[in-house]
């Protein structure tokens, strides 16, 4: 029995003298960490050197969509640009619940996707009862 034991023990713990001491285990860490670094950093090197240093009046004025600006960057936008924008933030961050309950619906529990299956669709209500509102009270019309 005791030879028994000692052959377990010798087949357990191998000779790893060769691989080396315990600052080589972290070489990948600090290969990445290394390319981490060097991957945003090098491009702005980079490119300090390839682009023009001169730049003209053409070039500074502020660009939009090929027009040339008429009035300042500070106008004042109506509160209906900011509703819609934050209605569709809602409705989009809403929509990302569907993804993981679409995973989950096709499991293999049944009665587990008829509740996901009934809960989703008091979800789905609860969404167009908010986009029905919103839509009532006149939020998403631009003019």
């Amino acid at each position: 029995m005791f030879e028994s034991v000692l052959l377990l023990q010798a087949t357990a713990n191998p000779d790893v003298s060769g691989v080396g001491g315990p600052v080589t285990a972290y070489w990948p860490v600090m290969i990445f960490f290394v390319f981490a670094v060097a991957f945003p950093v090098l491009p702005i090197i980079l490119g300090r050197f390839v682009r023009p240093s001169l730049y003209g009046k053409a070039k500074m004025s502020p660009y939009e969509c090929g027009i040339d600006p008429v009035t300042e960057a500070h106008d004042r936008f109506t509160v209906r640009y900011y509703i819609v924008a934050m209605l569709f933030l809602i409705f989009d961050v809403e929509t990302i619940f569907l993804l993981p309950w679409a995973i989950i619906f096709m499991g293999d529990d049944f009665t587990f996707t008829k509740f996901a299956l009934i809960e989703m669709f008091v979800f789905i209500g609860i969404l167009v009862v908010g986009y029905y509102y919103a839509w009532r009270k006149g939020a998403l019309e631009w003019a």
